[in-house]
């Protein structure tokens, strides 16, 4: 097909063989958008690499927008350091991980990056959430031992359809998206309350203010598996 077709396909699908740049806090996405809906996706781990075509494949045939870190790496650089993308959410948070990820710094190294992330938060959360009643959805791979079991203790409801794969699972924030997904062939948590200790991951933040969240979980290099996970979520939730 020649290219001028393509290209023209692309911007009547809202620019998604064309992903547009954007810069948050310092970290580059690329923004795929295909027409309007208020469903909102996200790839936030740039060595999540199975999660990062999933969801590059799907935003071709449904609508909504989606960011995607532009990085092959699970850290961004920060003030000269590093930290971890989805630590960042709140001052907390990202204070632990930049501690941890940067054990040398100083606290004057550290404070003025936290007071730089406060003041540009805001704008990156006016990005990724999705409108009123709308769906966050998180694309995740894990490839280090983390897995359904280690959230079990902290989460509010499990169903434990799939036990021998623990790896794949769904984390959500909303208890009526639950219902839904504790009736899949997956495996499914609740996280509406979730521990005090603020981690300054996504789904804190969206627990906090109750924004419907989903995370996605499913082993790094199982891409038809996490495409079945994500086409039956699509199929159920409104």
């Amino acid at each position: 097909m020649p290219e001028s077709v393509l290209s023209r396909r692309g911007l009547l699908l809202g620019g998604i063989f064309r992903p547009s740049p954007a810069v948050y806090m310092g970290i580059p996405f690329h923004v795929l958008r295909n027409g309007r809906s208020r469903r909102r996706y996200l790839h936030i781990h740039g060595d999540e690499s199975t999660a990062r075509e999933v969801l590059r494949e799907h935003m071709k045939t449904h609508r909504g927008i989606a960011h995607l870190v532009d990085s092959n790496e699970r850290t961004v650089p920060a003030g000269g350091g590093k930290l971890d993308p989805n630590r960042m959410f709140s001052r907390e948070g990202a204070q632990k991980n930049l501690r941890l990820l940067n054990p040398a710094w100083s606290d004057a190294q550290i404070v003025p990056l936290l007071d730089r992330l406060d003041r540009e938060r805001g704008r990156l959360l006016g990005a990724l959430l999705p409108p009123s009643g709308g769906l966050l959805v998180a694309l995740h791979n894990n490839a280090r031992g983390y897995s359904v079991n280690s959230e079990l203790e902290i989460s509010d409801e499990k169903a434990l359809n799939d036990a021998a794969n623990p790896h794949e699972f769904f984390l959500v924030t909303d208890p009526a998206d639950f219902r839904v997904l504790a009736a899949s062939p997956f495996n499914a948590l609740l996280q509406k309350r979730g521990p005090n200790e603020d981690d300054g991951s996504l789904s804190r933040l969206a627990a906090k203010r109750g924004v419907r969240y989903l995370n996605l979980e499913c082993a790094l290099g199982k891409a038809a598996r996490q495409k079945e996970m994500l086409n039956w979520m699509e199929s159920r939730l409104a």
